[in-house]
């Protein structure tokens, strides 16, 4: 079939839509939030050890939303090594409890290693800070349902480090099954691989779910935003070498009405990165994103989208959607934190939502829900 480019704008006239974003869950994107005049938000970070805490690198470039007053990092190790990146580069650094108790600190990046977040997060929201917490959240869900309902009896942001919520390429996905554009969808299919050496395998020994505890979470914040909560969740947890790593994972989610996810993580698929993909499969239509970033993880994949009869501006047959050009894939991501945080916008991700999406993480990571 003959694959025509069409853009998002043709999408939006011809649907009637007014925004290019997806309609999420609970409240509107950040790009729909006109710019103000503003204080800039006090923000500092906690931890450094997080495999995406780089992405403070980001925020020091956004000087019109925050000013970053301090990092903290309590292990001398993790110090030493962030000390060493540019990144990191004429901030100043503290103890954890001087950061907090920092005249003005109006929100913390909690970029801990990934076993350990939610002490460090909890902290933070009874010092009665916003915070963005990065992925995954810890290894317990009554502790991150402890975060949550406190957080939420104070009226304080969480923002979950899922970077995929602010990809265009998903973003439009989103909007187009919220939107009936591919009808009613029955099948969701997603992989999220890489290839790695043994340095990286032996970090992943360390968790319990092994790579899917780091990949599938981004995964499964889309099937849950995508089809809602799972009836059923089977996990297989699979090493494909003798070091006992889990390296390779599918997780099946079951739904109503006999829908179907599957998702897909590893640390062995040459060229993993390549491959990365959502495919949404629709009674109407099939959009499919792959891969899911392009260029050296820039916001934005490329999007297929083929349909069974013209729908909504868009002919028969497959089709190439044209994105907005590439971004920093944590920028929006930060835009949006500091529209949350000046009560601009609801947070489209609730508490609820994400406790669901961290409940089903860990049942697709075979961790217990009760520890």
């Amino acid at each position: 079939m003959i694959q025509t480019p069409i853009s998002r704008r043709t999408f939006i006239t011809a649907s009637g839509l007014v925004a290019a974003t997806a309609a999420l869950p609970g409240g509107l994107s950040a790009q729909n939030v006109l710019p103000a005049k503003r204080q800039r938000i006090k923000i500092g970070q906690i931890g450094t050890g997080n495999q995406h805490a780089y992405k403070i690198g980001t925020l020091r470039k956004l000087t019109d939303l925050f000013e970053v007053v301090g990092v903290a990092e309590d292990d001398p190790a993790q110090r030493a090594k962030a000390l060493k990146s540019d990144r990191y580069k004429g901030l100043n650094w503290m103890t954890s409890d001087e950061l907090l108790a920092m005249p003005g600190l109006q929100a913390v990046a909690v970029e801990t290693e990934e076993h350990v977040p939610i002490p460090t997060a909890l902290r933070c929201i009874r010092a009665g800070k916003h915070i963005h917490l990065d992925k995954p959240c810890g290894e317990s869900l009554p502790k991150f349902r402890q975060l949550l309902d406190e957080a939420k009896a104070k009226g304080l942001i969480v923002q979950v480090g899922y970077m995929y919520r602010h990809n265009p390429a998903v973003e439009f996905c989103i909007k187009a099954v919220k939107d009936g554009l591919i009808g009613n969808v029955f099948d969701l299919d997603t992989a999220m691989g890489r290839y790695d050496g043994n340095d990286y395998r032996k970090l992943i020994q360390t968790y319990e779910g092994g790579i899917a505890y780091i990949l599938a979470c981004h995964l499964i914040d889309l099937v849950v935003t995508l089809m809602g909560e799972p009836e059923k969740i089977h996990p297989f947890l699979r090493r494909t070498r003798a070091d006992g790593v889990l390296d390779n994972s599918l997780a099946v989610f079951e739904f109503s009405r006999d829908r179907l996810a599957t998702i897909r993580t590893s640390i062995t698929e040459a060229q993993g990165y390549r491959r990365r993909h959502l495919t949404v499969m629709g009674d109407k239509g099939t959009i499919i994103i792959q891969p899911l970033e392009s260029q050296n993880n820039m916001s934005g994949g490329v999007v297929r989208l083929g349909l069974e009869e013209n729908r909504s501006g868009f002919k028969k047959g497959v089709q190439t959607v044209e994105m907005p050009p590439l971004k920093d894939r944590y920028e929006d991501q930060w835009r949006a934190f500091a529209a949350m945080v000046n009560g601009e916008m609801v947070n489209p991700y609730t508490y609820e939502h994400d406790y669901i999406v961290h409940k089903c993480h860990l049942e697709a990571c075979g961790i217990p829900l009760d520890v």
